[in-house]
């Protein structure tokens, strides 16, 4: 596949699947963040930061109606930037992916990419409403997510390249050893340090809902190059000709 069409190919995928995961977060994202940010509002008041007063009111609605009509388009731009990830990921792995067309293959690789660098992590740190975190650890809470991706990631690309070597009959050991890896970085990696104060109901929610939007971009990236891939692929092009 030639460069620029290789290029064309992830960034459309990427965008397409990013204003999917903007839509779905908006559908159902946004009323969890609502409410969280009532609470905090709420806080607010009743610590004198702000006064409950038109004015705040005023800003207040102009601020979200600006956040939400630019959920689709930021959906885009994180596309873009995590299907490129995505696709440099399948060309170099697509040879030795199970399945048998690019479709199928690219849809086993976004669901390894999902559970390796967004679920495991998830489930360490797990997403909070607004209303939950301290401002002055945030860089200390980004630092630990993002370190914990960084594990996960290249752990598994480690324990893959490890499997690789191995007979057939002993390439479970690779995913073996990638399990044990990362419980143990669970227990060895601080928690988060925020104790979360909002309604637990509200913030389970939140997370179910946040985790749904998630995967619906790590579905659609899959699929949709999978598509593209099949169809403009040199290699399949030679096949349908012959």
């Amino acid at each position: 596949m030639k460069s620029a069409l290789f290029i064309a190919i992830v960034i459309i995928s990427g965008a397409l699947a990013g204003a999917i995961h903007g839509t779905v977060n908006f559908a159902i994202v946004e009323p969890y963040l609502d409410q969280a940010i009532g609470i905090e509002n709420e806080n607010l008041f009743a610590s004198g930061e702000e006064e409950d007063n038109p004015q705040f009111w005023a800003d207040y609605e102009e601020y979200r109606v600006w956040q939400k009509s630019g959920q689709v388009l930021a959906g885009m731009i994180l596309g873009i930037a995590m299907g490129s990830l995505f696709g440099i990921v399948y060309a170099l792995s697509r040879n030795s992916l199970p399945g048998k067309n690019d479709v199928t293959k690219a849809v086993i690789l976004a669901g390894i990419m999902w559970l390796t660098i967004y679920l495991i992590p998830f489930l360490k740190y797990p997403a909070n409403p607004p209303t939950v975190g301290d401002a002055e650890t945030v860089v200390l809470r980004s630092i630990l997510y993002i370190s914990f991706i960084a594990i996960s990631g290249f752990g598994a690309l480690g324990f893959y390249k490890l499997s690789q070597k191995l007979q057939s009959d002993k390439k479970y050991l690779g995913i073996l050893g990638y399990v044990i890896f990362i419980v143990i970085a669970f227990f060895v990696m601080p928690e988060n340090p925020d104790e979360v104060t909002a309604p637990m109901n509200l913030v389970n929610e939140f997370r179910l809902m946040s985790v749904l939007g998630v995967t619906s971009f790590w579905i659609s990236v899959g699929f949709i190059l999978g598509l593209f891939w099949n169809k403009f692929d040199d290699t399949n092009l030679s096949k349908n000709n012959s």
